[in-house]
């Protein structure tokens, strides 16, 4: 098996003896990206109490908010995992402002709504070097927000500190520093910010969606 990177050394092709010279295998592109973890707390009890009503709140909540939040902030790929969505973005801002509208948005939703049958999201974020096909994206930093999905307040978004650092410059956003983290299979602990995002962690962003500032010029 055989590696080959082109000049620019943003896609290679894995060659193998069968596929070689074919181009069987897709091409591997690699850029830098935010990655977005999303999951719902307790899902599996909330198909215990009602299989149905769980999967219809659901997919309410992709229809009418998720799904908008990642198309307004051009979110370059996303896929459902269940009961859940990764997704991946051109820069962390662009990440961070849809996690944190889409889970005001969750509060306001589910004011109404019976406490033991509302859908509550928790969120991972992460940046930095990934690779895509035309599925799927992959590299350490989509591993890194999976597992800070899981650690992460219900309600609220737990990230990396590269992504505080950016979120810090550009948004209103009250962030707590949990310390370092040892994930399994990781051999470098990762330090941990997170995010609550009810009315009085979170202010109204301080750029409008959609605009650039100095702070976004590097991802």
């Amino acid at each position: 098996m055989r590696l080959r990177t082109s000049a620019s050394s943003r896609a290679a092709i894995i060659e193998t003896p069968i596929g070689r010279g074919r181009s069987s295998l897709p091409t591997l592109e690699r850029r830098w990206g935010a990655v977005l973890a999303v999951d719902i707390v307790e899902y599996s009890r909330l198909t215990i109490l009602n299989a149905e009503l769980a999967y219809y709140l659901y997919k309410s909540h992709r229809h009418e908010l998720l799904d908008p939040k990642l198309r307004e902030y051009r979110a370059r790929f996303f896929k459902s995992t269940g009961d859940g969505i990764l997704a991946e973005f051109e820069t962390a801002i662009d990440a961070a402002r849809c996690a944190i509208d889409v889970q005001k948005g969750m509060i306001r939703r589910c004011r109404s709504a019976a406490k033991d049958s509302q859908i509550v999201f928790r969120m991972g974020l992460s940046c930095g070097p990934i690779l895509a096909d035309a599925e799927d994206i992959y590299g350490h930093d989509v591993n890194v927000a999976a597992r800070l999905q899981a650690i992460a307040p219900a309600g609220g978004i737990a990230m990396t500190d590269d992504v505080a650092i950016r979120v810090r410059s550009v948004l209103a956003v009250r962030l707590e520093d949990i310390g370092a983290h040892c994930f399994h299979n990781m051999a470098c602990p990762v330090h941990v910010f997170q995010c609550r995002c009810d009315n009085a962690a979170v202010k109204r962003d301080l750029v409008a969606p959609g605009r650039r500032s100095a702070a976004l010029v590097t991802p």
